[in-house]
């Protein structure tokens, strides 16, 4: 019908129909409070109260130990891990939706509190000078980290490939790569945080052969078609990261490449920050990479029904992720069908351990319900 909202239509990205467009972003949530650091029951509840959405992301899911930043994250590197995921999948499909795993490490996004004192690694011994907490809740300011040797990139796109398959196993849809928000590809990607002088160091080419490497690593377990990749162009001030005046260069070139792979999507974030003064980085990240890549655009930060609808429309991108409406609105997708208000949401409660503010959010019709 002509009268269909755009971010309702239904999408084929690469191997996967998705039923309507309205994606649920990846969120960090720290609710995997078991000894393995995997998912238990309030994750499968969690998604699955989700799965009106086109396409759930998951947080991101650390490779490996060595990919430790955050407390209580949910990885994808043990048996323990994978079966519980598996339930999450399990789930989810058995309500409709559809799922990919979004594949993380931190790199030097990190405290030693994570890896038994020993450092966080990084492309380079550069300091992202910013605070974060340690599994005990206390705030530490980040410290310079270990530069990786090559057998050390090595081990470490070994991870992602491992991780990779292991998302296979437990049933995923596919899996999206975390290049994004200032973490280890990322940190390659920025001339700052990666000041190396071999090949993984210097030209656009080098800066990305690390990205292509672990792209690679997770082709031996899925093909192109259903692995998607985020990045964040112009991110600035955030995680250690600042833009330089040759990062939307890079970003260009890397984007631009993409297009000789078949893959489900990229996902791209706008600016976090004002960049509208910083004359060398990008405001509108959808609009400039439009006519760049090729394949199926997904935006995200900040969108609502409205604006969701209009970046389609305009032909800018193919889908939205919303985050923070996902986390208070579980049943977004019907609310935008209903053109309802959304529910607040609970910063509070973003990153605790509980089920408070995690499962308890009302769909629009237990909200409307009237109370006995």
């Amino acid at each position: 019908m002509s009268d269909t909202q755009e971010l309702l239509k239904s999408i084929k990205i690469g191997a996967v129909e998705l039923k309507n467009r309205v994606v649920m972003a990846p969120m960090t949530r720290c609710r995997a409070t078991n000894e393995h650091q995997a998912p238990e029951q309030k994750h499968v509840d969690y998604y699955t109260q989700r799965a009106s959405a086109g396409l759930i992301i998951t947080e991101g899911s650390e490779v490996s130990k060595k990919a430790r930043g955050y407390p209580f994250v949910a990885g994808i590197f043990n048996d323990a891990q994978v079966e519980g995921w598996k339930q999450v999948v399990d789930s989810v499909h058995a309500d409709g939706g559809k799922i990919f795993m979004q594949l993380w490490h931190v790199g030097r996004t990190s405290l030693p509190d994570y890896h038994d004192g020993q450092l966080p690694w990084a492309p380079s011994a550069v300091n992202p000078e910013t605070e974060l907490r340690n599994d005990k809740g206390e705030k530490k300011q980040t410290v310079t980290p270990h530069a990786m040797s090559k057998e050390e990139i090595k081990q470490t796109v070994a991870e992602f490939g491992h991780a990779a398959a292991n998302a296979k196993k437990a049933g995923f849809d596919g899996v999206e790569i975390h290049s994004s928000n200032g973490y280890l590809i990322h940190q390659f990607f920025n001339s700052q945080s990666n000041i190396r002088t071999d090949e993984y160091g210097g030209s656009n080419e080098n800066k990305a052969r690390f990205y292509f490497e672990v792209l690679e690593a997770v082709k031996e377990s899925w093909p192109e078609n259903r692995i998607g990749s985020r990045f964040n162009p112009s991110l600035h001030g955030v995680f250690g990261i600042e833009g330089t005046v040759d990062t939307i260069p890079f970003f260009d070139y890397l984007i631009n490449r993409l297009n000789d792979y078949d893959l489900a999507y990229i996902h791209l974030s706008e600016p976090f920050t004002d960049v509208s003064d910083v004359n060398f980085l990008e405001s509108d990240i959808a609009k400039h990479y439009r006519p760049i890549y090729k394949g199926n655009l997904m935006i995200n930060s900040a969108f609502d029904r409205e604006s969701g609808n209009k970046v389609i429309k305009e032909g800018y991108a193919d889908l939205v992720a919303f985050g923070k409406l996902f986390i208070s609105n579980p049943d977004l997708p019907h609310r935008f069908e209903l053109k309802a208000e959304t529910a607040e949401w609970d910063q509070d409660t973003f990153y605790s351990q509980g089920l408070e503010g995690y499962t308890d959010y009302p769909t629009f019709e237990e909200q409307k319900a009237p109370t006995i």
